[in-house]
């Protein structure tokens, strides 16, 4: 008994050292060249623009302490930046001929699907956590109380999620083609449909009552909204989950008929 268990042990590390190598590599290969750091500094830009400049999007303007507005435009942003930093994932592999390298190492396809993926969440992580910054200059210019910091982490949380799908989305996309720019096309437009196409189809006055309710629910929009708001369901995290679960599971099933 005590021999089985510490087998399964030694296999489970084994599986998540090999997962770990593949994420070291990608994540080192996104930062081996200017790439990388100009996609972080050109949505730290634009964000920072939105929020504070331009005058349409200021929160200054807002007349109250609230990071609603980043909230909402940070996912138009994100629809471009992470299709950016995962367009090369697989398409680089396919074009390069490494795919076959990796293939010979001893790895499984899930092991490297969730290798990549998880490299691709870590550059979204370095990519959100300076955004902080937003909250700690809009709580220190608030003239009362400030902002609700269980609130805003519910919300920092949807926005992670909601990058989360984006990643395996685009992850999926650069499954299918050997081209970074084909792939990054695909990955933005999936997304924006997923993203936005079920609530506009929703709102469509062809449909019959309470039909439009399920097919919102459908969107990635309709979950993050409501965990944008600080309110966090099951119902939402499932959702979540489900959508990365099944993309991932697409990659790994593309990357076998290959």
């Amino acid at each position: 008994m005590i021999l089985t268990v510490i087998d399964a042990a030694n296999n489970y590390i084994f599986i998540f050292a090999s997962m770990w190598a593949v994420c070291k590599k990608e994540f080192r290969q996104f930062f081996s060249s200017l790439t990388g750091y100009i996609a972080i500094f050109v949505f730290l830009l634009l964000t920072g623009l939105l929020l504070f400049v331009f005058p349409d999007t200021s929160i200054l303007d807002f007349g109250y302490a609230s990071l609603e507005k980043f909230f909402d435009l940070a996912p138009w942003v994100l629809l471009l930046l992470i299709p950016a930093i995962s367009m090369r994932s697989f398409s680089e592999e396919f074009r390069g001929g490494t795919f076959e390298i990796l293939q010979s190492r001893p790895l499984t396809y899930w092991q490297i699907v969730n290798g990549k993926y998880l490299a691709a969440l870590f550059v979204i992580l370095i990519a959100l956590l300076p955004t902080w910054i937003y909250f700690f200059s809009v709580q220190h210019l608030a003239a009362q109380s400030g902002m609700d910091l269980g609130a805003t982490m519910a919300s920092y949380i949807g926005l992670f999620f909601l990058t989360a799908v984006f990643a395996s989305i685009s992850l999926c996309c650069s499954s299918f083609t050997g081209n970074a720019i084909v792939a990054f096309i695909t990955a933005g437009f999936a997304c924006f449909i997923i993203y936005t196409g079920f609530h506009a189809i929703s709102r469509i006055s062809t449909f019959p009552s309470g039909a439009d309710y399920y097919i919102d629910l459908i969107g990635i929009d309709f979950h993050y909204r409501n965990m944008s708001r600080g309110v966090i369901t099951i119902r939402d995290l499932v959702y979540f989950i489900s959508v990365i679960a099944f993309f991932l599971t697409l990659t790994r099933n593309n990357l076998f008929k290959r």
